[in-house]
């Protein structure tokens, strides 16, 4: 794919999008937040996790939304890795090593010096008596089921109370209220869940922000996690590398805290200590919303409270969403794992690890692929020590695929070909019990083995398809001449 215009926020992401035949569409017929929206981009391109029939397809922009006059809703912008790639002037092999980089070149943000920013070019307040976050918001419900609308792709903004450090996250919020929001901290997964439970402890609310449509490389660099980028690393800076130019921050109207200057909606906010919240308390389904595995997670009991202070948006502002399980958190969850994995291994044993892939089929979480290069007789067991490294580190990795450099990590039936052809079940197969993994797995429970102790501890397996050392002459491939197809056929191999 060609690059065409400068990427700086969601708008100038729609337009490249634009440019490049087959991957964004758009509607102008109605439609529905209240499930019918994700129902219909299903079929359009989710793909992922998501029940089949779904696939892989465009992003897509819907431009008239029920209930929401003037507002509309694009979803799907990072739901295939080649968009991800043109979105960040990459290709789609090299982005997990696009981020390492870029994690260790970090461009810390700064704050607009230039007047108004456009994010509150239109200003509501909560004071305001007929304000309502559910009018002023077009939030998708996902499905039937969902606790009610949610926000899957805000961009939550605090600083911790003791350092003044600030760092910004993803987490699902529903809106409860007028004027209230949900929000749910993955126990001991999140920095601004480590800031709320701080302020809790001094009796402060925390004031946070809530960024929706912004640059895609917000939304990706906002994904990383520990031990890639500790508290106090600020994911905004990775955004800034990735586009040579540091992310501009604005201060809010009605809280002391920062959001994304040129982000389409922004919610002002604060956290309120000492209160939890019902999920489902509007919709009483017992569920939450579709999560990245693929199955409606459970409504929790215990979501934080935000008490909104404001909404403010750009003129006619685009509402940005995802569905759960598609390949959207494929692209978000899994390319800054990639990244983190191929930086840590390559530390422990440099010009090893050749690429890594954290497949759809794993939600971009619970699976990877690592390509590995065997030159020396003493490089074999390495491999393994690699695939130790990914799962000492990542605690959500539950299995992974070795395969050696001549296989493509990133198609899976290649990878099961090394399965068929070069890994024995009684000799390549590692498992470590009785693990630590992650809650949304349901195989994850004491029900499913008597090895799991309590739910979120999993079995991590180890399958090593690479050929042994000693007999890669037994494992030539079938050797091709190389040649340049485009010659023949340049319909089907157009420049990239």
């Amino acid at each position: 794919m060609k690059e065409c215009n400068q990427v700086y926020d969601l708008r100038s992401a729609l337009e490249r999008l634009r440019s490049i035949p087959g991957q964004l569409v758009e509607t102008d017929v109605q439609v529905d937040p209240a499930a019918e929206l994700a129902g219909v981009y299903r079929h359009v391109g989710a793909g992922g996790t998501v029940m089949r029939p779904t696939r892989s397809g465009p992003a897509m922009l819907f431009n008239q939304i029920k209930g929401h006059p003037g507002a509309r809703v694009a979803i799907g912008l990072l739901a295939d890795r080649r968009r991800v790639a043109a979105l960040l002037d990459s290709r789609p092999e090299e982005l997990g090593k696009l981020l390492r980089d870029s994690v260790n070149h970090p461009v810390e943000p700064v704050l607009n010096s230039g007047g108004a920013p456009l994010c509150q070019q239109v200003v509501h307040r909560a004071e305001d008596p007929d304000f309502d976050l559910r009018r002023l918001v077009p939030a998708p419900t996902n499905t039937p089921d969902d606790a009610g609308p949610y926000i899957t792709l805000g961009m939550c903004y605090a600083s911790h109370p003791d350092t003044g450090v600030s760092d910004v996250t993803i987490h699902r919020l529903c809106l409860q209220g007028r004027d209230e929001l949900s929000i749910f901290f993955t126990p001991g997964a999140r920095h601004i869940g480590a800031m709320a439970e701080r302020a809790e402890q001094l009796g402060q609310r925390l004031p946070i922000s809530i960024s929706i449509g912004v640059d895609p490389a917000i939304e990706i660099a906002s994904c990383f996690e520990p031990p890639t980028t500790p508290l106090g690393f600020n994911e905004l800076s990775i955004a800034g590398a990735l586009r040579g130019q540091a992310v501009e921050l604005a201060p809010c109207l009605t809280v002391k805290e920062n959001c994304i200057a040129n982000a389409e909606y922004v919610i002002e906010g604060e956290v309120i200590p000492g209160v939890r919240v019902q999920e489902d308390q509007n919709s009483h389904t017992g569920y939450a919303m579709p999560e990245f595995p693929g199955y409606t997670g459970p409504a929790s009991d215990q979501c934080w409270l935000i008490k909104v202070k404001a909404v403010t948006h750009r003129q006619d502002p685009i509402m940005q969403t995802c569905i759960g399980p598609s390949e959207e958190h494929v692209s978000m969850a899994g390319i800054p794992t990639e990244a983190s994995i191929l930086d840590m291994v390559d530390k422990a044993m440099p010009g090893r690890l050749q690429n890594v892939y954290c497949a759809s089929a794993g939600g971009g979480k619970f699976m990877a692929v690592l390509q590995f290069k065997k030159s020396v007789p003493s490089d074999e067991g390495r491999q393994r020590q690699a695939a130790l490294l990914a799962f000492s580190a990542f605690s959500e990795l539950k299995h992974i695929f070795l395969v050696d450099e001549d296989v493509d990590p990133f198609d899976m039936s290649d990878v099961l070909w090394a399965m068929n052809t070069r890994f024995q079940g009684d000799a390549d197969i590692l498992t470590i019990p009785g693990v630590r993994c992650h809650p949304l797995d349901p195989s994850n429970d004491p029900g499913c083995s008597p090895s799991i102790r309590d739910h979120g501890i999993a079995c991590k397996t180890v399958f090593d398809c690479t050929a042994p050392f000693d007999q890669k002459e037994r494992f030539h491939r079938a050797r091709f001449l190389d040649v340049d197809p485009a010659h023949w056929v340049p319909e089907l191999f157009p420049e990239v």
